[in-house]
């Protein structure tokens, strides 16, 4: 039986989200919709307010404001979306989700141990094993995870554990 030991952070639940997020084709089109979109409503009210009054400054500030808007919309978006992930959880649910946690491979289930307690997870509900550079995902639904942070490795041999896992999903799942 394999097993591991890591320490799952905010940032590793952020990193996560951001990885789904920009992922999702929706959310990518409505990003580029308004770092477009406004921007470019605001120039045509600049460029009216050029022709129609010869307001040079006024069309100077409009420009400007369209410009930084394009720019920083995104970083704003980012931020937002940040407060809303860690708006989702009660500070009892971010308790038992941050921590140590201990993974273990049996052969019907994976059991994760977490300061919110143990949980078995049968292997025929799991989908897939995604490795990243940093990260590695075993996937429990379409948008739901077991994020396994490679820094953060206490005990275990996390390549070993990721490759065993990924043969019990593709076996019993």
């Amino acid at each position: 039986m394999l097993e591991i030991e890591y320490e799952f952070r905010e940032k590793d639940l952020v990193h996560f989200n951001e990885l789904r997020l920009s992922n999702d084709p929706e959310m990518q089109k409505k990003i580029r919709q308004n770092r477009l979109l406004v921007p470019g409503v605001m120039l045509v009210f600049g460029l009216f307010y050029y022709v129609y009054y010869v307001d040079m400054m006024t069309t100077a500030y409009i420009t400007l404001l369209a410009l930084g808007w394009g720019i920083a919309s995104p970083f704003i978006m980012k931020i937002d979306l940040r407060r809303q992930f860690f708006d989702k959880y009660t500070d009892a649910e971010k308790k038992a989700m941050f921590g140590i946690h201990q993974l273990r491979i049996e052969p019907e289930h994976l059991v994760e141990k977490n300061p919110g307690g143990k949980h078995k997870t049968p292997w025929s509900e799991m989908l897939r094993v995604e490795r990243h550079k940093e990260y590695i995902y075993i996937y429990i639904d379409i948008d739901a995870a077991i994020v396994i942070p490679r820094e953060t490795i206490k005990n275990g041999d996390l390549k070993a554990f990721a490759k065993q896992a990924e043969s019990m999903i593709d076996r019993l799942g």
